[in-house]
């Protein structure tokens, strides 16, 4: 089974768990009345909608590229996760507009204990189910499968403090215990729906990703070639699952056209390898200059201008350095 069906059917498993949960909160707020257990209720409505835009954007984002799509549609992932951090805020809203609205209308509260029970089961359903798809997607590096699961994870931190509130409120009979539950974990919703919002613009408008150019960074420092003379102005951007890398690669300036082609694959190979087919690379070469001299690790070299003084030491400001920004150094 390939990723982008392994991805579905994890997503599909999610989102039928996230539906039985959502019967079961809706049933124990009937029962009790309690605009707590309605806050978990609210978010379990958010859970399985943002469920099911995830399972249809991994299924259009496992689509083949094509003429109109040439660099795949992987992007779709993104909206989904904006569109869940959306829903994730207005459940959080309205949860916190009902939260003050029972401050001045207290609603009577009974049979807590059920309602304990329910969304007690419920927050360790959702931890279990929001572990595995954080884990799933991290693997699959997939940003609908990460969101999500960091959502049902934020859900059950918040049902943990739901729970130690509905206790006191069973033990005390305090009503206003009840509304300030509300407001406090409306307002936690509302944060996690903002951060997951940040995430995902962030990606939308090809934010530089950190974390997979130092990967890049040591992957070619690891496997460095002795004709790899500098390797800079890398650029990643990331569609769903897939990346398109862009790089120049200095090389001997006298290598011929198949000279340069082979060690260019070459670290095309060696960039690829540890992505499988979700990674695109673009490389473009070019011709040493006397100042690299001193750097160069071929060993024969007739052109030499100056000795060889130290092997260049990538960093993450070279590495993505352009040829004008390099210039521009003092």
């Amino acid at each position: 089974m390939n990723e982008n069906l392994i991805k579905q059917k994890i997503q599909g498993w999610i989102v039928s768990f996230s539906l039985l949960i959502l019967i079961g909160k809706f049933i124990a707020f009937f029962v009790t009345n309690s605009v707590g257990i309605l806050t978990d209720a609210m978010e379990s409505i958010v859970n399985v909608v943002a469920g099911l835009i995830s399972f249809f954007s991994l299924r259009y984002a496992a689509k083949p590229k094509d003429k109109d799509h040439p660099f795949g549609h992987g992007k779709i992932e993104l909206i989904s996760a904006s569109v869940e951090g959306l829903l994730i805020m207005i459940a959080g809203g309205l949860i916190i507009f009902e939260g003050i609205r029972r401050l001045f209308e207290p609603s009577t509260i009974g049979k807590l204990d059920i309602g304990i029970a329910v969304v007690a089961i419920a927050g360790i359903i959702n931890y279990v189910m929001g572990w595995y798809s954080v884990r799933m997607g991290k693997k699959y590096d997939s940003i609908a499968l990460v969101a999500g699961g960091k959502h049902l994870q934020s859900d059950t931190y918040s049902t943990i403090g739901l729970v130690i509130g509905l206790l006191l409120l069973y033990f005390t009979g305090l009503k206003w215990i009840d509304s300030a539950l509300a407001l406090i974990f409306g307002s936690i919703i509302v944060v996690t729906g903002i951060l997951i919002l940040r995430k995902t613009v962030a990606n939308l408008i090809d934010k530089a990703d950190e974390d997979v150019l130092k990967k890049m960074l040591e992957v070619t420092s690891n496997c460095k070639k002795p004709e790899w003379v500098d390797i800079h102005n890398m650029k990643v951007i990331k569609y769903g699952s897939n990346l398109f890398v862009d790089c120049d690669l200095t090389l001997p300036w006298f290598f011929n056209i198949d000279e340069g082609h082979r060690a260019c694959e070459e670290l095309r190979s060696i960039l690829s390898a540890k992505n499988s087919d979700r990674v695109l690379v673009s490389i473009h070469s070019d011709p040493c200059k006397e100042e690299h001299c001193e750097h160069c690790l071929m060993e024969i070299c007739v052109y030499r201008k100056t000795p060889f003084v130290a092997p260049l030491s990538l960093t993450m400001e070279d590495i993505t350095a352009s040829d004008e920004e390099r210039k521009e150094k003092p």
